[in-house]
């Protein structure tokens, strides 16, 4: 299954129409992904019936959130629950560990809506560590790159996690990911699903054709 992040509306139609299987919907590909306005959510919400995770991030950087920020966060959950079918976030505290106390918060604001733990999980100070912490937190599913700057990289540590959390947690792996390497990632770590952005060019926009090529590599294994 594949998993696209989207940084614009048209981006979010085109990978719709060009085989991705959920989206996930966030703005600012250049900080690596920030909440997107209610507008967007609206825009792409009536253009496709896909599963649309929204990302909740009030800014770049790191994963400390100070107490307005975090109150921002509960906001925007509360603003685009209505149209998100779940929602991507992670916090960390000052010394690495997931924020256990303010994640499943979130968690059971957004709920019915599911939440997966995004690429916060592979700058916590431990890898199992943080992943455990996240299925007591309540969040269907965790973004990672096994703690290295690519899926590629981290094939081996994401294999890791989908044998010892696999039954308990979904296990997704992104970082880097495209239609060149998606079969090494997918072949050697068995994890259910991977996430691209599918951006091949300069700028933010998903290639659709990218994206019907890494669907295609996919449905051939």
């Amino acid at each position: 299954m594949l998993e696209i992040a989207a940084f614009t509306a048209p981006s979010a139609i085109t990978a719709s129409q060009s085989g991705a299987s959920r989206i996930e919907l966030c703005t600012s590909y250049s900080l690596g992904g920030t909440t997107p306005p209610l507008s967007t959510l609206s825009l792409v919400r009536s253009a496709t019936h896909l599963p649309i995770t929204v990302m909740i991030r009030p800014r770049g950087g790191d994963f400390v959130y100070s107490a307005s920020e975090y109150t921002t966060m509960e906001s925007e959950i509360a603003n685009l629950k209505g149209l998100a079918d779940g929602f991507v976030f992670g916090i960390l505290d000052t010394e690495g560990r997931l924020d256990e106390e303010r994640c499943m918060r979130l968690v059971r604001l957004a709920a019915p809506r599911e939440c997966t733990f995004h690429r916060a999980i592979d700058a916590a100070r431990d890898l199992h560590e943080g992943v455990e912490a996240a299925v007591r937190c309540g969040f269907r599913r965790v973004l990672t790159s096994g703690g290295e700057k690519s899926a590629v990289e981290g094939v081996e540590r994401i294999r890791g996690l989908q044998e010892v959390f696999g039954g308990r947690i979904e296990v997704i792996a992104g970082g880097g990911v495209r239609s060149g390497n998606v079969e090494v990632v997918k072949g050697r770590t068995g994890v259910p699903w991977v996430h691209s952005a599918a951006v091949t060019g300069e700028g933010e926009d998903v290639d659709g054709e990218e994206v019907g090529r890494i669907r295609e590599v996919l449905e051939g294994m």
